[in-house]
């Protein structure tokens, strides 16, 4: 029985207005009229004109650049909706930001992923709703229910009809073969890993490429894209060992500093993206860009968590 709230309601910050109403659009309301506005100082004012009493509410906000910004927005919301006798609010958080900070990597590090947990715990978040985490772990960082949506389903949909045996998926780095291996099995093609040495932050060098990449069409998978260095320096290691042709995906497009530029530059010949973190203009013009919507993902986990109905079964078909 649903003892949480009678009603469902979207709520959106301002980091991705455009998901927020597309899934809106797919359960059939409005996103709220929720007021986001900024003090001259560059402190977050947030009103919210109608009531949420008892409502089941659904705050939309990846917290992409500007990270604090965002993050600060959606733990405002939260206490506002929780101050107002909210029903039960769940955080949608389709890119959820600092998640690469989630062990001490070395000494004296913080492991940041899980305050942001906490913080948003204490803020009143009773769920969170998220896509893809950098780490799966991450999810035993909360105290609350963590529903971990994936972006593979989308993107293989996307390029399965276009595959065939020549085909192979390949893993930028060691550390996404399990990704890699998973997306592979999705599409029945055959995996090839990209070796990588690291010899300090966003540098890398590519040392070599395990398995059969000579003639075929490769497409090189990831859970995020930052300064594109990783997928752009393995695109070029697998045209080196003969590749036919380089495309890329990943769940969520951060692009930042000289990304675009370098995947500009590539031989990528197309990279997907999923619309989990809102891009700018010089993003969705450029022609190798292919943004594929999550909304629907999105809205339908929405309403089984509304439902308290299974979410796997949004990955049936």
């Amino acid at each position: 029985m649903i003892t949480h709230g009678n009603m469902i309601e979207i709520l959106a910050g301002n980091s991705n207005r455009p998901l927020a109403e597309k899934v809106a659009s797919e359960l059939g309301i409005p996103v709220s009229n929720a007021e986001v506005t900024k003090f001259s100082d560059g402190e977050i004012s947030i009103t919210l004109p109608e009531t949420v009493r008892g409502k089941d509410i659904f705050i939309i906000q990846s917290t992409s650049a500007p990270v604090n910004d965002n993050l600060m927005e959606l733990l405002i919301l939260i206490d506002a909706c929780k101050r107002a006798s909210a029903g039960r609010i769940t955080a949608v958080m389709p890119y959820f930001g600092y998640a690469r900070q989630d062990r001490k990597a070395r000494p004296r590090d913080p492991i940041t992923a899980k305050l942001v947990a906490d913080i948003l715990t204490s803020a009143g978040a009773n769920r969170v709703m998220t896509m893809d985490l950098h780490a799966a772990q991450i999810q035993g960082f909360f105290e609350i229910p963590v529903d971990h949506l994936y972006g593979a389903p989308l993107l293989a949909k996307y390029y399965k009809n276009r595959m065939d045996e020549n085909w192979v998926v390949v893993s930028p780095d060691v550390g996404s073969v399990g990704r890699a291996r998973n997306f592979a099995t999705r599409v029945d093609a055959t995996l090839a890993i990209v070796d990588k040495r690291r010899p300090k932050a966003n540098q890398i060098e590519v040392m070599n490429v395990i398995g059969d990449v000579k003639g075929k069409t490769c497409l090189m998978v990831d859970d995020m894209i930052d300064t594109a260095g990783t997928i752009c320096q393995g695109a070029e290691a697998l045209m080196k060992n003969g590749a036919k042709e380089v495309y890329a995906c990943c769940t969520h497009g951060v692009f930042s500093g000289p990304a675009m530029e370098r995947i500009t530059a590539s031989p990528i010949k197309e990279l997907a993206v999923l619309d989990t973190i809102n891009m700018p203009e010089n993003v969705l013009k450029n022609p190798k860009i292919k943004v594929i919507s999550s909304a629907k993902t999105v809205a339908r986990a929405i309403s089984s968590v509304f439902s308290d109905s299974s979410l796997s079964a949004i990955y049936e078909d």
